[in-house]
Parts: C-alpha cells; structure tokens; sequence
C-alpha cells in the first residue's frame, strides 16, 4: 500500500515539473492567441474591402401612387333635347369654350324672336307714355306700368337665351375628350353622359407615406417615379398635403405635379415614387454586410497596419445596400466587407480592395 502512495506522489510530481516548464511557452493575450489559431488553420484569408470617401446621400422615401388627370369632367346636357350636332371626334385635343354638342333649338329660338316683336310694341308704348307724362296728360303710375310691362318681356328674353345657352354643350378647360356614348340624332335627356374630358398635362400624382416624415417633406419638394409603360424616370413636384393624417394607416396624402407634354402619362397608371427628403454632400457610406451589431450598438473591421482592428460606429441612413455612418469612421479608412465572421481583432489578411 505505501508503494502505491510513493508511486502515485512520484507521478504527481513529474506532472507539476512538467507544468512548470510548458506555462511560459503558452501565447499570452487575444492577439497573439488570434495568431496561434491562424498559424494553425493554414493560410492568411483575403477579404474585400472598400477605402471611404465623401459622396452624396440622397434620404428618400419610397412608396406607391396613381396618376391622376390635372382637370377631368363629364360632359352632359342640362336639358333636354334632340341631338342636332356631334362637334367633336373621340380623342380630339379642344380649347376651352369650344362648340362640342348642339340640342335641336328651333322652338327656343322662336320663343325669343316672338318676344322681341314684343319688345318692339312694348318700347313704342313706352315712347308714346313718357311723351304723354311730360305733357301731364297721363299720371306717372300708368307710364310706370308701361315702362314694367317693358322690362318684364325684356327679362323673359334674357331667361331664354340662358335656356338657350343650355342647348350648347362646351368644352370647360383646355383637354382632350374621351369615348362618347351618344349619337348624332339621338334624344339627350339631363345628366345622360355624353363623354369625358380630360386635362393631362400637367398630369397630377397621388400617393402616401408615413406620417413619420410629416416634419421633413414640404411643397416644393422633388420626386422621382416610373410607370410600367417606359424604361425611364419622370420627375415631378409636390404642389399640395393633405392636412390631415388617416387615422386607420397613420399615413398623410400628398399630390405632385409632372409635366406631361409629350403625353406619355395616362391617369390611371401605377406609379412607383421616390420622394427626396434631404441631401447630404460629405456622407460616409460602408457596405450594409459590413457592418455589425452588438448589444451596445455596432462596430466594423478596419485594415490598418496589415492586420484587422475593430472600431464602434454609430449609423444613419439605410439606402438598399449600404449604410451611412454618422461617427466613428473618417475618410480615407479601410473598411473591410466580406469574411466578417472569419476574422477577429489582431488578425493579419490579405486585401482585396474593391
């Protein structure tokens, strides 16, 4: 039994000697145990990195919107009547007061050339009063009922020349007509819809965004957009907000106007908006992959001196494949994209700049 304690202390003790001696050999500190563990994987990496520099950052907000005509309206009759005249051709371009549509007027017109003969016999009895008034042969309240009975007709007149006027359907604004749905002969009754009109240039834009933005878009501001139609961007301006937020999708409605002079744009068509909220002129981007967060915010890898250095930042504007970085980083550094998970501080790597 004590040959096997003497033995077992013998053992002990060799292990603690050989301790001893292995200890000052083991690499001390993250860096050096870094360059242990590349030594032993094999090769240095290479990585891809990108060198800052300032460059202009437009923040924008990107939504969905329809077009809309700049003035619209349906063209119908106040009265009724027989279809006499169709004035225009289905897509043709009007000025405004132009003839478009005239009703059959020939009753109307009869009305009123009657009561002008009537007007006529009112007016030589109205003479023939007033002559007889200043000789004081009649008294001033029968020249009164002469002059009344005048004016009267006179008024009726004016009625039936408004009534007239309604027999003339015209065009409201400068625009183009649409599709009618009448035609010539037929019996126009009040409200039948005879066709549409359309202004489109300038063509309008409707859209939304999140109310969140509310204190950083204002009229004036410039937006971008592209139908389905055309491989090309259009610009526009917003003229008018809406004041007030939908309390269902806590969004605000805006409206732009877009020159439209080749006529290109429809109302109607989708529209894919970018709405440019402010511009920066000496931002710093990094790629997003770059980037990467922690629990106390986000750092990136910098290459400085052949070997990886980790540097805490503080980030801004996201655009769809990079990040502002607002502190933290200076123009001119190194900052390293790709193999972020497979480096670590002190490392050394092969650059590939990009």
């Amino acid at each position: 039994m004590n040959k096997n304690i003497k033995r077992l202390l013998y053992i002990i003790i060799a292990l603690v000697i050989l301790g001893l001696i292995a200890y000052p050999k083991i690499p001390k500190g993250g860096d050096k145990a870094n360059k242990a563990v590349q030594a032993a994987s094999g090769p240095q990496i290479t990585v891809d990195a990108v060198i800052l520099k300032k460059e202009q950052l437009k923040n924008q907000v990107n939504t969905t919107g329809s077009l809309l005509a700049d003035e619209s309206v349906t063209l119908n009759a106040e009265v009724a009547g027989k279809i006499e005249a169709i004035s225009f051709t289905e897509g043709q371009k009007v000025k405004k007061g132009e003839l478009l549509l005239k009703l059959n007027d020939e009753e109307i017109l009869a009305e009123i050339e009657k009561l002008r003969f009537t007007v006529k016999l009112n007016e030589d009895n109205e003479f023939r009063q007033r002559q007889l008034l200043e000789k004081e042969a009649i008294s001033s309240e029968e020249y009164e009922t002469a002059l009344t009975t005048l004016n009267t007709v006179r008024s009726e007149i004016k009625v039936l020349q408004a009534r007239l006027e309604k027999h003339y359907i015209r065009a409201p604004f400068d625009g183009t007509v649409g599709l009618r749905s009448i035609s010539e002969g037929g019996y126009l009754n009040p409200g039948t819809r005879v066709a549409e009109l359309y202004k489109i240039n300038p063509i309008k834009l409707e859209f939304t965004i999140p109310s969140k933005y509310i204190g950083v878009v204002n009229v004036g501001d410039r937006i971008d957009f592209t139908v389905d139609a055309y491989d090309q961007s259009f610009g526009g301006t917003i003229y008018a907000i809406e004041p007030q937020i939908d309390p269902q999708t806590r969004s605000i409605r805006l409206r732009a106007k877009a020159d439209n002079t080749g006529g290109k744009l429809f109302p109607g068509q989708f529209a894919r908006i970018s709405l440019t909220l402010e511009v920066i002129e000496d931002a710093l981007l990094v790629p997003s992959e770059a980037v990467i967060p922690e629990l106390n915010g986000k750092k990136v890898y910098l290459y400085r001196e052949g070997v990886v250095n980790s540097k805490q930042v503080t980030s801004g504007i996201r655009t769809e494949n990079r990040l502002q970085i607002i502190s933290g980083l200076n123009e001119g550094d190194t900052v390293i994209s790709s193999g972020i998970l497979q480096i670590g501080q002190g490392m050394e790597v092969n650059l590939n700049i990009k």
